[in-house]
């Protein structure tokens, strides 16, 4: 069973019964309910004025989609998408405490690891988190570090590996909108990698939050007859420390070494007779400044190879990140 990803400036609904599920990035017009499970990223494109950008992943049928605990998901034999979209203030305080968004977090993980296990697709392979004002305070605590409280709680209770078994992802701040999360997973486990430039996030000190963020640098996946590699949301980190506070250029070009250091990873454990390179990916680049895309642009293009590149206006899980980069591939197995 293959798997496609599809990247589109228009939107246009691909055949029913292709698309596993999806997603707009911008201000899309009149587009309705989706038919499938469909995650609005609301943060502009960038350069202004750019249209909406729409995403599909497609793959082989038959499929058979529901509605469980919020989630509308979609999934065929092996592989399953799904959305899920909570509300801070509509969850009540639960025995455990917390803030509205560490119990959000928490509710929102629990429901999903329900799903994954009545569905028998048990391996999460990536996670797309989206959140509101990602690094605002309240409750004592960063937001960003009370998401990371309730979904590491999460993943405890579900008896999951909270290190080195952990699925790509990123998590992203937009200026308003519930908690939104989109996942892939499936019935075969991830190989997950890590930055050897970089300490593994889930073994970040205390410094950044009483629990460390729960998700590996990057993981291949194994649609039957696919290498598939999702790269996590990468930024100017080396070790656990940021660098080049303040210079957007140069914080392109350190993210862009980290990338090159994961896909040299990738490779050296690869199935597939063709190497990953910076040419076969997909790449977003979430810009914290909409005034620094042109920079973005000009620094990234010959770094990533004239690769398909999206730009979004976010912010980044730290306050003196002002670029982060998410990139992906799918290759076939076998011969290259």
């Amino acid at each position: 069973m293959s798997l496609q990803h599809t990247i589109s400036r228009v939107f246009a609904a691909p055949a029913d019964g292709e698309v596993l599920g999806g997603m707009s990035i911008g201000e899309p017009k009149d587009l309705g309910p989706m038919a499938w499970p469909h995650q609005p990223l609301r943060a502009p494109v960038l350069p202004a004025g750019a249209p909406a950008v729409h995403e599909h992943w497609r793959v082989d049928g038959p499929l058979r989609q529901g509605r469980d605990e919020g989630i509308h998901w979609c999934r065929n034999a092996e592989l399953l998408y799904g959305v899920i979209e909570l509300n801070e203030t509509e969850q009540a305080p639960t025995a455990e405490g917390g803030s509205p968004l560490q119990t959000a977090s928490r509710v929102l993980y629990e429901r999903l690891f329900r799903l994954l296990r009545a569905q028998g697709t048990p391996h999460l392979w990536r996670v797309w988190n989206y959140m509101a004002d990602i690094n605002g305070e309240s409750h004592g605590l960063e937001r960003y570090r009370q998401f990371n409280l309730g979904r590491y709680e999460a993943f405890v209770h579900a008896q999951r590996e909270t290190g080195g078994q952990v699925p790509a992802a990123c998590a992203i701040g937009v200026a308003g909108g519930p908690l939104s999360v989109a996942f892939l997973a499936g019935r075969s486990p991830v190989v997950p990698l890590e930055n050897p430039r970089q300490v593994s996030a889930w073994r970040y000190p205390s410094q950044y939050g009483p629990r460390a963020p729960t998700f590996s640098r990057a993981a291949l996946a194994y649609p039957r007859g696919r290498e598939a590699l999702f790269v996590s949301g990468t930024a100017s980190i080396v070790g656990h420390a940021t660098v080049h506070p303040g210079d957007v250029a140069a914080q392109c070009e350190e993210t862009v070494r980290n990338i090159e250091c994961l896909l040299q990873e990738a490779n050296r454990v690869a199935r597939s007779g063709r190497p990953f390179s910076f040419t076969g990916l997909s790449h977003r680049a979430y810009v914290r400044h909409a005034a620094d895309v042109d920079t973005v642009q000009r620094t990234l293009q010959p770094l990533l190879r004239g690769a398909s590149l999206v730009c979004v206006q976010a912010d980044i899980c730290r306050a003196d990140l002002l670029v982060e980069i998410e990139s992906q591939a799918i290759h076939p197995l076998g011969s290259p």
